[in-house]
């Protein structure tokens, strides 16, 4: 009997090891079940990676006593000892009936204030959603360090929109307003439109949470609600503040920060890619914020220059819809910057290289500067072909294209001593290095078809007779901002991220190779980017130009932003997505990993007996992709199978599929 009840505690509490204990401890045991079975008992979460269930722990009778029980609550961060080691852990369930005959441990110790009942829910539906553990999301919930109590609750300050602002203010009042269905609204801000006023319009609904791309404009958009007079906590700094009412400010994590008494949610630039966490798992924080706010019964506005598919299905709207607040034609143009479609469709190809006639001057600065060239490309070169027989550089052993590199030191060259700049071709597949070497002629000149980052840096110095700085993600904000700093960049898309300052021009060298991308957003995310661009540059009357080199200008990407709407991109993505059954149309996991395969094989066995319609495409470069025609069914299929040993990776919904 002592080793079935032994047997049966370490199912339900993984803490006691009672198999082969004497008859003294069984007894101890006994008189434990008994008191845990009279006393308050709490069901606790710990914080460890392995184990996503959840456990009994009796609070301790000294705990009454000092007045810890009391400050107890679901959502609280405590102390617990499991299987002999101290652990963290949230309070997720209160005064739970134990399972008959198990023996709970005490509590150990309480540390602290956690997220609340509601933000517990919301993780179990987020891990549900996204195919991950709860404790994941409560960590993100939870304060970044410990907090004993909260400070006294503030109320929030009425604000006041700013005179010079009136034209959208009644418009931007219905978009603050509570949607009976619980959808939320679509607002379309143009780039060089202020974002302010409607924070400041859901700040006088009362305690808002505001959603920024970056950690750098949520600070800047912090002090300007601080300078009209809101009460604002700025996530993470200021979680224990945000508790306990007021507006509260931050990236993407901020999902998930504590809200007084949550009225309003405002995410801007929804269709911003930093809201998806690449770690696994994957989950978005707009959608997040959209859940979060229905079940608030709360306000949730989505704000974009180019509002995603996937914000205007949750609104449950079609693009000319009331529920999409879009300022007048006139307005929205004054709010994009000039743009000027290069049409190279009757240039050469190989000849003709990268620079146009038409952006000469631009880059020499003769229109003014700033000046930004983005390349979505790395390196020196992409595309190598041998100028004596014509042949593509190519990988002997995988087949795929090589890249041209330079290596500046000595350790990175085959020739140890020999320093300087060296040239070398990498195999992207296995980063095998190789001489610059024909393999059909032999012969060591190549032509550059198609040149990267490093290598157009050096074309564009000896083309606009002036320096240029190459921006990569890695670039300190301090070298671009200095007053030596030259007046020409050029880098990938990260130049538009790392750049604060006003630009005058912005060119996309070849803009063809992200409306061409094999993505599945490829459209959204080329919009995106010139959106990006728009607001470097500012609002037309600045001055501002966007110009874009390709071979496409009738693609209906650029035609949107050619003519300030953003609208005209909707129904060819619409049915581009129905088509192919791709989100908000669908829903897609992709999974890769050493045991990815064990995985895949074990969905293909359950998918039938889960949910209709899902399909397994793949593998392709070591991952597969499952399609289901619903995120609930998908969630459903990945929370039925069991998962194998090994390591690999499932996101759900992935942003660069």
């Amino acid at each position: 009997m002592a080793d079935s009840r032994a047997e049966r505690a370490k199912l339900h509490q993984g803490q006691l090891d009672l198999g082969s204990a004497p008859a003294s401890i069984t007894e101890s045991s006994r008189d434990a079940s008994k008191a845990s079975a009279e006393g308050r008992v709490v069901r606790v979460l710990p914080d460890v990676a392995a184990i996503d269930r959840t456990f009994d722990y009796v609070v301790p009778e000294t705990w009454k006593k000092d007045g810890r029980a009391e400050r107890l609550a679901v959502g609280s961060r405590v102390r617990i000892v499991l299987q002999g080691r101290r652990v963290g852990g949230w309070v997720v369930e209160d005064r739970v009936e134990p399972p008959e005959g198990v023996a709970l441990r005490p509590l150990a110790h309480l540390s602290g204030i956690g997220p609340s009942a509601e933000l517990i829910d919301l993780a179990r539906w987020a891990a549900h959603r996204w195919a991950g553990p709860v404790a994941g999301f409560l960590t993100t919930a939870s304060p970044p360090t410990m907090v004993d109590a909260l400070p006294p609750t503030c109320s929030s300050k009425t604000a006041l929109l700013p005179s010079a602002w009136s034209l959208n203010d009644k418009r931007y009042d219905e978009a603050v307003t509570p949607d009976p269905a619980g959808r939320p609204a679509v607002v379309r801000l143009p780039p060089g439109a202020d974002p302010v006023p409607l924070v400041l319009a859901a700040a006088r609904r009362g305690d808002a949470l505001v959603l920024v791309p970056t950690t750098e404009r949520a600070e800047r958009i912090a002090r300007r609600l601080r300078r009209a007079g809101v009460t604002v906590s700025s996530m993470p700094r200021d979680w224990a503040q945000a508790a306990t009412g007021g507006v509260v400010v931050g990236s993407r994590a901020a999902a998930w920060a504590p809200v007084g008494d949550l009225r309003s949610v405002v995410v801007l630039d929804e269709h911003d890619e930093s809201y998806r966490e690449e770690r696994s798992p994957t989950w978005n924080a707009r959608d997040v914020v959209v859940e979060r706010a229905r079940r608030a019964g709360a306000a949730c506005v989505l704000v974009s220059p180019v509002p995603s598919l996937e914000a205007l299905i949750a609104a449950g709207v079609e693009p000319t819809d009331r529920r999409i607040v879009a300022p007048s034609r006139s307005e929205e143009r004054a709010g994009w910057p000039v743009v000027d479609i290069v049409d190279r469709r009757l240039d050469d190809p190989v000849r003709s290289g990268l620079f146009s006639p038409a952006i000469v001057d631009m880059l020499r600065g003769e229109f003014g500067d700033p000046v930004v060239c983005v390349l979505n490309r790395k390196g020196r070169s992409k595309l190598l072909a041998c100028e004596s027989c014509g042949e593509l550089a190519r990988c002997d052993r995988h087949g795929s294209i090589l890249v041209l590199e330079q290596a500046r030191t000595s350790e990175q060259t085959a020739s140890p001593g020999v320093g300087g700049l060296d040239e070398w071709m990498r195999c992207p597949v296995d980063d095998d290095r190789r001489p610059v070497v024909c393999d059909a002629c032999g012969t060591t000149r190549f032509r550059n078809l198609r040149a990267g980052v490093n290598r157009v840096r050096e074309e564009l110095e000896a083309l606009a007779g002036r320096s240029v700085i190459d921006v990569t993600a890695d670039t300190p904000i301090t070298d671009l901002a200095g007053p030596d700093t030259p007046a020409l960049f050029v880098g990938t898309e990260a130049v538009l991220h790392r750049l604060e300052r006003r630009v005058a021009h912005v060119i996309f060298l070849e803009f063809d190779q992200e409306l061409l991308a094999l993505r599945q957003r490829a459209a959204q995310q080329a919009l995106a980017l010139l959106a990006r661009a728009a607001r470097l540059l500012g609002s037309r009357a600045i001055g501002g130009r966007l110009v874009v080199q390709t071979r496409q200008p009738d693609h209906e990407v650029l035609q949107a932003v050619l003519h300030a709407d953003p609208a005209r991109t909707v129904p060819e993505e619409t049915n581009r997505r129905i088509l192919l059954g791709l989100p908000p149309f669908g829903a897609i996991a992709r999974v890769s990993g050493a045991s990815a395969e064990d995985y895949v094989r074990r969905i293909e066995t359950e998918r039938e007996h889960v949910a209709k319609g899902i399909d397994l495409l793949g593998p392709r470069q070591g991952a597969w992709l499952i399609r289901a025609p619903d995120p609930d069914s998908l969630a459903d299929l990945l929370a039925a199978v069991e998962r194998p040993p090994g390591r690999f990776r499932v996101e759900v919904d992935p942003g660069r599929a």
